[in-house]
C-alpha cells in the first residue's frame, strides 16, 4: 500500500473526455429508456430530465475550443449556416436548401404544410420559428417574405446591450418558445430557452492578507480581468442521434459569437434536457458510435476583429482547426 501511495503521490488523474457525457447518456437511454410513441411515428426509447451535459469552451491555456463530437463526423457547415440563418431572422427553408443544407426541407414541403392546415403558405415558409422569435418576438407574422425590421423584440440585441453594460444582469434570456405563435410554426421549438451568465473567476492570490475576488483589487492586473461568458440551454425534445450533436455545437458557437462581440472569454455550455430520446431506427448506428473512443475537441478561431455586430457573419469567419473525428454514421431524420 505504501509503495502504491509513493508511486501515485502528487499525480493528478487525467480528466475524463467531456464527450463521454453524451456517450454515457446514449448508453443509459438504450439500457433503461422507456419505449414510447412519438409525433413522427418512428418510436423512441426515452428518459426524462437526465443529468445535464457541461462543456468547456476554452482549453487550459484559455484558447477557444468547440465541443464538436468526435465519435462520428458532424456536419459542421450545416451547423454554422443554420445558426447564421437563425441570427438573420429568416423563416424560409429555401436559402438553406439552396446552400445544400436540407435539414428543414421536410418540414417546409407542400405535403407537410398541407397536413398542418397551412395550405396558404408557400413551400419553405416555416412560420415564426427560431430566428423570428430571436429577433422579432411578439411581432405579427405574415409570411417569410415580409420585412420585419423594427418589429417585435430583438432579444439578441438586448442580450448584447446587457452584456456590455450590465454583465451581472440575471435576465440574459433568449426564448424561442412563444405560445401565441406555436400554431403558426411548422414545428414548435425543441431548443427553446437559453440563459447567459458572465462570471469573474476568483483570484486566489493574496494582497494585504485579503483574497482578491471578481477582479476588484487596487492597482492590480486583476482589475482588467475579462468576464467569462456561460450559456445554459434548455431543450424540451432531444434527438440524441442527429439533433443533440448539432445543438451542442450550435449553442457553443452562439456563445463564442456573443463573447467575441462583447469582448468576453468563452466560458462553458450547459445542456439541460427534457425528453431525451433515441429513435428506434438509430439504435444500431448509436451502438456503433458507443464503441469508439473520443478524440480531442477542435480549436476555434474567429476571423473577425473583436467587437462589431452579431449580424453579417459568414461561414468563412469560423476557422475550425484540428477536427479529427471518426467517420460519419448515417442516420435517417424523422419528420
Amino acid at each position: 500500500m505504501a509503495a502504491l501511495q509513493d508511486a501515485t503521490e502528487g499525480q493528478i488523474p487525467a480528466a475524463r473526455h467531456e464527450e463521454y457525457q453524451y456517450l454515457d447518456l446514449v448508453r443509459e437511454i438504450l439500457e433503461n429508456g422507456e419505449h414510447r410513441p412519438d409525433r413522427t411515428g418512428t418510436g423512441t426509447y426515452s428518459i426524462f430530465a437526465p443529468r445535464p451535459l457541461k462543456f468547456s469552451l476554452h482549453n487550459a491555456s484559455g484558447a477557444p475550443i468547440l465541443p464538436l463530437l468526435t465519435t462520428k463526423r458532424v456536419f459542421t457547415r450545416a451547423i454554422i449556416l443554420e445558426l447564421l440563418w437563425f441570427i438573420n431572422g429568416s423563416t424560409s427553408s429555401l436559402p438553406l436548401s439552396e446552400a445544400g443544407i436540407k435539414i428543414w426541407d421536410g418540414n417546409g414541403s407542400r405535403e407537410f404544410l398541407d397536413n398542418l392546415g397551412l395550405t396558404h403558405r408557400e413551400v419553405g415558409d416555416l412560420g415564426p420559428v427560431y430566428g423570428f422569435q430571436w429577433r422579432h418576438f411578439g411581432a405579427e407574422y405574415v409570411d417569410a417574405k415580409t420585412d420585419y425590421t423594427g418589429q417585435g423584440v430583438d432579444q439578441l440585441e438586448q442580450i448584447i446591450h446587457k452584456l456590455k453594460t450590465n454583465p451581472f444582469d440575471r435576465r440574459l434570456i433568449l426564448s424561442a418558445w412563444n405560445p401565441a405563435d406555436l400554431c403558426k410554426m411548422v414545428l414548435p421549438p425543441c431548443h427553446m430557452f437559453a440563459q447567459f451568465y458572465v462570471s469573474y473567476p476568483r483570484s486566489h492570490s493574496k494582497q494585504n492578507g485579503q483574497e482578491q475576488q471578481n477582479g476588484k483589487s487596487n492597482g492590480t492586473a486583476a482589475e482588467k480581468q475579462k468576464g467569462h461568458l456561460h450559456c445554459q440551454l434548455y431543450q424540451r425534445s432531444c434527438d440524441m442521434g442527429l439533433g443533440v450533436p448539432f445543438n451542442i455545437a450550435s449553442y457553443a458557437l452562439l456563445t463564442h459569437m456573443l463573447a467575441h462581440v462583447c469582448d468576453l472569454v468563452p466560458g462553458s455550455l450547459t445542456h439541460v434536457m427534457g425528453d431525451a430520446h433515441v429513435y428506434l431506427d438509430h439504435v444500431d448506428a448509436l451502438k456503433t458510435q458507443l464503441e469508439r473512443e473520443p478524440r480531442a475537441f477542435p480549436d476555434l478561431e474567429i476571423a473577425r476583429e473583436k467587437g462589431g455586430s452579431i449580424d453579417g457573419w459568414k461561414l468563412e469567419d469560423f476557422v475550425i482547426k484540428g477536427y479529427d473525428p471518426h467517420k460519419s454514421i448515417p442516420m435517417k431524420m424523422s419528420v
